[in-house]
């Protein structure tokens, strides 16, 4: 088998055996091999991610189909771990901009990605129920299309615009594993029993769970417990350290010492890590 093929079916497995598994999500070279490094099985890109180191803005058409691949394909070549794509709305509002985005997706060596629900219009910011099935049923299809298995996730986006609507969010997850999804993934499901609630709902299909929000403590253990299979972080990594970067500087602006130093990671460390 070629490399793409080993990665992907090493992504497929991690979603077939017992119990749940974390995949964290890099935004550079660097985070992705500092997180391989510490024994992550699997790496997913991250559209905010990547927006906050380029100064921009998430979910807002900031980021081109081409920015992101060109970033994942840095994160793909960077360790090696399979790698999955959050692709967000595929890049434009028909099927076929979402197969699309999935086969240029494969062509860079990613073996998985995302498509969501979400327009990334204010005004209306959740596709209509059957065009968003349309649009799932055809990034399935693109991905059936490939040589190798394609771990395809759909996501429905309602709680992060707003829409506290679960049933409404069951329904289409259920839609889009009927459409032939591999992995379903509601973003924004924050206690126990509404993650247990969309567990039985889309069995047999695995259920990713976002973690890493503010206010939300279940554990990867409780998740599993719940039936949760698979557990990303989204942006919270790339939060994270630019909150520990913003802590830093406030200390040299605000109180002019520089004991933030002793929280950095050392310099040998890092490079010896990057020599490897």
């Amino acid at each position: 088998m070629d490399v793409q093929t080993l990665r992907a079916e090493a992504f497929k497995a991690l979603h077939e055996r017992d119990g749940a598994f974390v995949m964290a999500n890099p935004w550079d070279a660097g985070s992705a091999r500092l997180l391989a490094s510490l024994g992550f099985e699997a790496l997913a890109t991250t559209s905010a991610g990547l927006a906050f180191s380029l100064g921009r803005p998430d979910a807002e058409g900031a980021l081109s189909l081409d920015e992101t691949l060109q970033n994942a394909g840095v994160i793909v070549n960077a360790t090696p771990l399979p790698v999955a794509a959050d692709l967000e709305n595929g890049f434009g509002d028909t099927p076929q901009h979402c197969a699309d985005a999935i086969l240029r997706a494969a062509e860079i060596g990613l073996v998985g990605g995302s498509i969501e629900d979400a327009s990334g219009i204010a005004e209306a910011p959740i596709y209509d129920f059957e065009l968003s099935v349309a649009r799932v049923r055809e990034a399935v299809r693109a991905a059936r299309s490939l040589p190798f298995p394609f771990t395809l996730c759909a996501r429905a986006e309602n709680l992060l615009h707003g829409r506290v609507d679960l049933n409404d969010t069951i329904a289409r997850l259920q839609a889009y594993a009927d459409a032939g999804a591999d992995v379903l993934y509601a973003p924004g499901l924050r206690t126990a029993e509404q993650v247990r609630k969309v567990v039985e709902a889309v069995a047999p299909k695995p259920l990713n769970v976002l973690m890493g929000m503010a206010g939300v403590a279940l554990s990867v253990a409780e998740l599993e417990e719940l039936g949760v299979k698979r557990i990303s972080v989204g942006s919270s990594l790339a939060r994270a350290a630019l909150g520990g970067l913003q802590r830093a500087a406030l200390e040299i602006r605000d109180q002019g010492t520089f004991t933030y130093g002793e929280q950095a990671l050392p310099f040998d460390e890092l490079n010896d890590l990057f020599r490897r």
